[in-house]
């Protein structure tokens, strides 16, 4: 009977696999926050992505002659980086999914005796589409993320 107390103690007080639980506690919270840190990372990739084709395109329209001519050419860089287009053999794809045309707004700069003269290319209704913590799928709700890049250049052609 004394054995067996003093086994039921020991045993008792033992702390095998003490970590483990706290392990098996801890991982969920752990693998949540790693997804989501890489998802935030995901979000400001695409952003300063989005925000650098702008850039560009604001760029190559602030050295033109002619604004409304080049327009389609500046959407070109903002969508894919060439002003040839993109798609085709021997041509880069797309910097960002579901980005097209339509989601690129060219304001050429005022006509006029106007001293200093601004193009600006904006991005707009371009929706960030996660990948792990896609909420809108799993809810059916509208937890979208819009993103909307612009760039305002001064207007200085050769």
């Amino acid at each position: 009977m004394i054995q067996l107390r003093t086994r039921l103690r020991s045993f008792a007080r033992r702390e095998d696999g003490t970590q483990m639980i706290e392990f098996a506690i801890v991982l969920p919270v752990l693998i949540l926050l790693f997804a989501g840190v890489t998802e935030l990372g995901r979000l400001f990739y695409t952003y300063n992505t989005l925000a650098k084709a702008t850039r560009s395109a604001a760029r190559y329209l602030s050295t033109v002659q002619d604004v409304t001519a080049n327009t389609a050419a500046a959407k070109n860089i903002v969508i894919c980086g060439s002003a040839a287009g993109c798609g085709g053999q021997n041509q880069p794809a797309a910097i960002a999914p579901n980005l097209s045309a339509s989601n690129v707004i060219v304001t050429p700069p005022p006509t006029g005796t106007i001293p200093v003269k601004y193009v600006s290319v904006e991005i707009t209704g371009y929706t960030y589409q996660p990948l792990i913590f896609n909420l809108s799928a799993m809810t059916g709700g509208n937890f979208n993320i819009n993103l909307k890049p612009s760039t305002t250049m001064r207007y200085m052609p050769d």
